[in-house]
């Protein structure tokens, strides 16, 4: 965090006192010790779950307290409110008031990891779940997630640190964890052979912790990388470790809600030693009818910086027609008022292949620093709350960045119907075997 950059290891000591440190010595970062104070927060009154924050979170929190009450007003230990989760954390009233609190009382608990903006999350909580750890290394997401649910994730999972801060006893993993090579030197391509790779950290989670269930989601192409020798060590893996997988299936978001082509593996699994068997299990059925792009967009006209410069737009026009000569097909791509987006993702092309004409905004006058004029023919980019839209988000979720770390923390999340719709699934053969 920022401000831990800005001291030294002894003034971050003298501040705070060896509370902030962890097992190992090590001084926990702003962002960790903010995950203990609204994990404890958000738990206290759940003993069973709160037993790795109770203790840590009480001494942070009073620390916390007696230092941002020592501080000058509007200085606030020299953090810049808008950039820091931090900073946010410290104002724990959000904690109680965020927009997408747990039901109550809960029905099942879960964890979060590789938490990103909360697609698992809402997905889960919107079924009767409660979450009881959550962990994204990113500040930005941990800025949106801390918005919209109270809780600031915890960082690196990779670190032993942070692992041991996991509850005992919760009932679902959930997990988007990121798409690494794994190293297939050897034969067995199993539980040994992830080391290295951020899946295996999942892996030795559910090794230790023996949840009920998981579910996992990734790119489509896992199923085929390395010629399906990666997804082969993965479900190698997860049967190491103690779990039944029904045979993973790629759903397309546009099927379960929402107006996106957005293909995904998802892989679940069940405790070998609950009696469940891999047919137990069967994939969300599709929607009969998929919404299209003006269902999402947005109601009133978009202000004149997401419309494209005319300069802009013919360097598109260029690069896709170069392309088209060579015969790819690759280039910009412009949606239908009643067609479905392409799969939204990070970085330029997430958008440019998303652009839709939009004919409202009749104030073309540029408001940042362009080429040319704003084009007269409607072709603008959606706004990040159309992309929200396409996630599947409601409108009441708080985009607290700026529009390109939105465009980002969106592009990289799950689409929150098709989760929440296999997440049904799951449930129902706990429920039915009577295990939650």
């Amino acid at each position: 965090m920022d401000f831990v950059k800005r001291q030294s290891l002894a003034n971050i000591t003298g501040i705070f006192g060896e509370e902030c440190l962890n097992e190992d010595g090590t001084i926990m970062t702003m962002a960790d010790q903010a995950a203990v104070i609204t994990h404890y927060l958000k738990l206290k009154n759940n003993p069973q779950f709160a037993r790795p924050y109770i203790l840590k979170g009480e001494q942070l929190l009073q620390l916390w307290k007696e230092f941002i009450n020592e501080q000058p007003k509007n200085q606030k230990f020299g953090l810049v409110a808008e950039d820091s989760t931090a900073y946010m954390a410290s104002l724990f009233s959000d904690v109680k008031s965020s927009p997408f609190p747990p039901q109550e009382p809960h029905q099942f608990t879960f964890i979060d990891l590789f938490a990103g903006i909360g697609g698992f999350r809402m997905s889960f909580q919107n079924l009767g779940g409660e979450c009881v750890f959550s962990s994204e290394w990113d500040e930005q997401a941990q800025r949106t997630y801390f918005a919209n649910y109270g809780e600031v994730p915890f960082g690196d999972i990779t670190k032993e640190s942070t692992k041991q801060m996991i509850p005992d006893n919760f009932d679902i993993l959930c997990a988007g964890f990121p798409c690494q090579a794994f190293s297939l030197a050897g034969k067995r391509r199993g539980f040994s052979e992830t080391r290295g790779t951020l899946f295996f950290d999942v892996a030795e989670i559910l090794r230790r912790k023996q949840p009920k269930a998981f579910f996992l989601e990734n790119v489509k192409g896992l199923a085929i990388h390395d010629k399906g020798k990666t997804l082969e060590t993965i479900l190698n893996t997860l049967n190491e470790v103690g779990y039944i997988v029904p045979k993973p299936q790629i759903l397309n978001a546009m099927h379960y809600g929402v107006p996106q082509h957005r293909e995904r593996i998802y892989i679940v699994g069940f405790r070998k030693d609950l009696g469940i068997k891999a047919e137990d299990f069967v994939y969300p059925e599709r929607n009969q009818q998929t919404p299209c792009w003006l269902d999402v967009r947005e109601e009133n006209p978009v202000p004149a910086k997401y419309y494209l410069s005319t300069t802009y737009l013919e360097t598109l026009r260029r690069h896709r027609a170069r392309h088209e000569a060579a015969g790819h097909g690759f280039g910009y791509k412009i949606i239908d008022d009643n067609g479905v987006a392409n799969a939204i993702v990070c970085g330029g092309m997430g958008r440019e292949c998303n652009l839709v004409r939009d004919f409202r905004q009749t104030k073309l006058i540029p408001t940042t620093n362009i080429k040319g004029e704003i084009n007269k023919e409607g072709v603008r980019k959606m706004t990040p709350r159309e992309w929200a839209r396409l996630q599947g988000y409601p409108d009441s979720f708080r985009i607290v960045v700026s529009d390109a770390s939105a465009y980002k923390q969106f592009g990289n999340s799950v689409a929150v119907p098709a989760i929440q719709a296999t997440a049904n699934q799951i449930l129902l053969v706990l429920k039915n075997k009577n295990i939650i």
